[in-house]
């Protein structure tokens, strides 16, 4: 962002350090967060910037805690936590609905509630931060030599003719929304198959036997397509324009161009692709006064709020729920990675759930169903046969191998 952008986001976070407004309530509290969004430079960033608010706040980074699943197992069995932002729309669903024996989302709505838009859970939980995964393409002589490529769902990748990289396991949560993404086009409530048809296994299990992975070379999809290993590759956009600024640094070939892309672009998908995005919830902990309470509220009040989170999208490169952040930060031109259309909240046929939904509701089956006909080998000689679809008991392969 420009230099003046910068100067104006410093000074707006030094005016709402200095706004006297609403902080006097429990001040000496100690607010305990749990979150996956929990990088080294952002716990420290958040606990900084928190203290000159007047907030004291606790969150442990991602050396203690890593992932959505670990920070919210750590929530419940710690049961000392005051609020969790991070995640995304399938562990957000689950934790809406009960699913997690000590956690519980009380009932708030912040004064920005209306420049999140669709992304909240109406008086429980509301949008932080978004991003989605993205199927990226080199059109250089590393890639397609100057071909558009145009695709009507993300599986037919592995019909392009062109060499893709997938990822070498089956757990995390980028991971995870990959295969979210593979499966939308091949929904089906009624098959025993995890809600998925056969044809959709069928199509990832072709997606991982053909695609090119590297081991720990390759961490995330953005390394391989930067080197020039593969044609087709899949990153998630929070940290794409950085790693592209970078690029050179880990190449001999790199991409080059972050917001004029120069030899790379967007796979054009017509389905769109899938979403996720972050939100804070204040939980339900025992034995806090409600003036401690009343300050938990005012610290997601103030982290929410435009001015916060444009300098926390400024700083992790990161994109806005808040309306207002975004306009702040991008004056009002919008990164063409946040415009391609969001299918995790469209309504699967057949039901009356969003996808995000339907895969919170599935996701411990495709989980298991993966596991156990040993999706994503991370060793290429000990690949397995792929299975015979026709015979598959899937009421065995859905549950959780002993």
């Amino acid at each position: 962002m420009k230099k003046y952008l910068a100067l104006l986001l410093a000074l707006v976070m030094v005016f709402a350090v200095a706004c006297p407004t609403a902080f006097a309530a429990g001040d000496d509290y100690t607010i305990r967060i749990y979150s996956n969004s929990n990088s080294t430079e952002r716990t420290t960033w958040l606990i900084n910037e928190a203290k000159k608010a007047g907030f004291n706040i606790s969150i442990d980074d991602n050396s203690v805690i890593s992932g959505d699943t670990a920070a919210v197992q750590a929530a419940n069995e710690n049961k000392d936590g005051d609020l969790i932002f991070g995640l995304n729309e399938t562990r957000w669903g689950q934790l809406i609905d009960g699913q997690y024996e000590n956690l519980s989302i009380i009932d708030w709505t912040p004064s920005w509630a209306d420049q999140v838009g669709e992304y909240q859970y109406e008086g429980k939980a509301y949008g932080i931060v978004i991003q989605n995964v993205l199927m990226l393409y080199r059109n250089d002589e590393f890639g397609t030599n100057g071909e558009e490529l145009h695709f009507e769902h993300w599986a037919d990748v592995i019909d392009s003719g062109y060499s893709w990289y997938r990822q070498n396991k089956v757990g995390g949560t980028t991971n995870a929304n990959i295969n979210s993404a593979m499966l939308y086009a091949f929904t089906d409530p009624e098959s025993p198959a995890g809600g998925i048809s056969i044809d959709g296994w069928k199509a990832l299990w072709k997606f991982c036997a053909d695609g090119k992975f590297g081991g720990d070379d390759y961490k995330y999809g953005f390394d391989p397509l930067n080197k020039g290993d593969v044609a087709i590759s899949e990153f998630y956009s929070s940290a794409l324009y950085g790693k592209i600024d970078a690029a050179a640094q880990g190449s001999e070939h790199p991409l080059v161009g972050a917001l004029e892309p120069e030899n790379w672009a967007l796979v054009d998908i017509d389905d769109g692709t899938y979403y996720i995005a972050e939100y804070i919830g204040i939980l339900d902990k025992a034995g806090r006064t409600e003036e401690q309470t009343e300050k938990v509220k005012e610290f997601c009040e103030w982290f929410g709020s435009a001015d916060v989170q444009a300098a926390w999208a400024e700083e992790f490169d990161s994109f806005p729920c808040n309306k207002e952040a975004a306009d702040i930060v991008y004056e009002g031109d919008i990164p063409e990675i946040y415009l391609i259309p969001n299918f995790a909240l469209t309504t699967v046929p057949g039901t009356d759930m969003t996808y995000a939904a339907y895969v919170a509701a599935h996701s411990a089956e495709w989980t298991n169903i993966m596991t156990n006909l040993g999706f994503y080998w991370a060793d290429a000689s000990a690949a397995p046969a792929e299975p015979d679809w026709d015979s598959l008991d899937w009421s065995v392969l859905t549950q959780k191998a002993e």
